[in-house]
């Protein structure tokens, strides 16, 4: 009788304008199926039906034993019939949602209904006016302009005695900056902060909670002492404990960005805020039974003042941030682009700054600081851009490196000297440089120290210079070992031999051994 319905349904959408994708995603079918059920009329549709009731299903054999198992174990789920058919029966040319739909049928025809878990609640008293406020994440994709699908990011926050809300939407991941810039502007949209805040678990606030000891981000912990507002940190896995702001997420989701077309962030918060005013906000509300603007209006006088701006907010809208992932890499438009290795810390701030110049992406810790890194910006989606230099951190190496080519020279402030300066011309070719280095001394010693002083007499801060200059003096010293040859004194002996004559072997010797006449 369900499929009956469903194929009544898509015709009757058919008829209304929805194209095919639309129908098959309203009705969560495949496009596939939406097309066999626009072929089929009335009479062909309930002919189909009967035939499924009637005709032999792949589990029917099994059937008494899927049977045993859920009177004997009634939690019993689908996934698990499967798996004993697997193991048990040895059975397994069946699909999961075959295994689902053929359960869900046994349970109402033997009427086995699941046994079901579940927690116990009690209504709680409502807190006073300016006591808490709880906030909380989500994320939906909605279509764009172009007809593309688009994730954004939505940070809600809901005072918990008027149910008064705030949301503020983005298109990147929130980072731990982005949530202290959403807090000031809820401050200022409420006009004022409650005495403690609620938050779940997240990384982007809690580093880590063991027994009630909470320890914070550094740059969180440091917002909320100079706020002055309390925490109260929900349980791992115990999302009721803030149950109000995820029906408010739920209700901006569902509400708000479903089904509307995205043009730009900016006019996407407007229409948000405009929402509010006109349905979050003003629409009574199922618990208490009031509007939430005419609660406000009362609880607004018990929150506390907030009486300036946090300083980072005038310079930070204008920075675009990442969340360095735990494999050392962050994502910009659906591309990964790695760091060094090292630069995610498992308790620490992995915020990043990013920033597009000629075609290059430029990685920063922060919005002004060093570059961490610079990749060429990709114009594909799902490619892992990679630098062959991030694959380990060589640091360390490196400075062992130099230690031992620093051991090699006498004067070591000249050589202290010229590696510091090699180092900061060819960051990126240091280890080739010291490289190089290591050669000249192996091919030309004597001649290197001298060398170095050259360099450094000339400012010629490459290991190339200095080979090239080992080079030269090596040969310069070649040409002047004639001259020093003819002042050694000859001796008795060395006179002698200069006088002896090389014994000379007759034609006839050589004629005989190359076999001529």
């Amino acid at each position: 009788m369900i499929k009956l319905e469903l194929i009544v349904q898509v015709h009757q959408l058919k008829k209304q304008g929805f194209k095919v994708a639309a129908i098959a995603r309203k009705c969560n079918l495949s496009r596939t199926t939406v097309y066999e059920y626009l072929e089929m009329d009335f009479e062909e549709a309930c002919r189909w039906v009967n035939e499924l009731r009637t005709r032999e299903k792949k589990l029917d054999p099994y059937k008494n034993q899927i049977l045993s198992w859920l009177k004997e174990h009634p939690d019993l789920s689908a996934s698990q019939v499967s798996d004993w058919l697997e193991e048990r029966c040895s059975f397994t040319n069946v699909g999961d949602s075959t295994v689902r739909s053929y359960v869900r049928e046994l349970r109402e025809l033997y009427h086995i209904p699941k046994t079901i878990s579940f927690r116990s609640y009690e209504a709680l008293e409502e807190l006073p006016k300016g006591k808490q406020t709880q906030v909380d994440f989500g994320e939906k994709k909605v279509r764009t302009t172009k007809n593309k699908w688009k994730k954004l990011y939505v940070i809600a926050f809901v005072l918990s005695h008027s149910r008064y809300k705030y949301a503020e939407w983005q298109e990147h991941p929130f980072t731990t900056r982005d949530v202290i810039r959403s807090h000031e502007n809820a401050f200022e949209y409420f006009g004022g902060v409650t005495e403690e805040i609620v938050y779940d678990q997240d990384k982007l606030m809690i580093v880590s909670e063991n027994g009630g000891d909470i320890i914070y981000t550094e740059e969180f912990q440091a917002y909320k002492q100079q706020r002055g507002f309390s925490v109260y940190l929900c349980r791992a896995a115990d999302p009721e404990s803030k149950g109000k702001i995820e029906n408010v997420v739920k209700f901006i989701k569902n509400n708000f960005a479903k089904n509307r077309v995205f043009h730009q962030i900016e006019s996407w918060n407007e229409q948000c805020l405009a929402w509010l005013d006109r349905k979050g906000n003003y629409q009574v509300h199922n618990t208490i039974k009031k509007r939430p603007i005419e609660v406000f209006t009362l609880e607004k006088l018990h929150l506390r003042e907030v009486s300036y701006p946090l300083s980072f907010e005038s310079n930070h809208g204008s920075s675009i941030t990442r969340t360095v992932h735990k494999d050392n890499i962050i994502k910009y438009k659906s591309n990964r682009y790695s760091v060094p290795l090292g630069t995610y810390k498992p308790h620490g701030d992995n915020t990043v700054y990013i920033r597009i110049e000629q075609e290059k992406l430029i990685i920063q810790k922060t919005p002004e600081g060093v570059t961490v890194a610079t990749h060429p910006l990709s114009t594909g989606v799902g490619q892992l851009i990679k630098n062959s230099d991030h694959t380990r951190d060589k640091s360390k190496g490196i400075k062992a490196y130099m230690d031992t080519v620093k051991e090699s020279f006498d004067n070591s402030e000249e050589i202290e000297l010229f590696l510091q300066e090699i180092h900061k011309r060819y960051p990126r070719y240091i280890r080739d440089q010291l490289q190089i280095i290591q050669r000249s001394l192996r091919d030309y010693g004597p001649f290197v120290e001298q060398a170095l002083d050259t360099c450094i007499n000339q400012r010629l801060w490459s290991a190339n210079d200095l080979h090239d200059v080992s080079i030269h003096l090596a040969k310069l010293s070649e040409k002047e070992i004639p001259a020093v040859l003819r002042d050694i004194p000859l001796t008795e002996a060395s006179s002698e031999l200069i006088k002896e004559k090389a014994s000379v072997r007759e034609l006839d010797g050589y004629l005989r051994i190359l076999g001529g006449a």
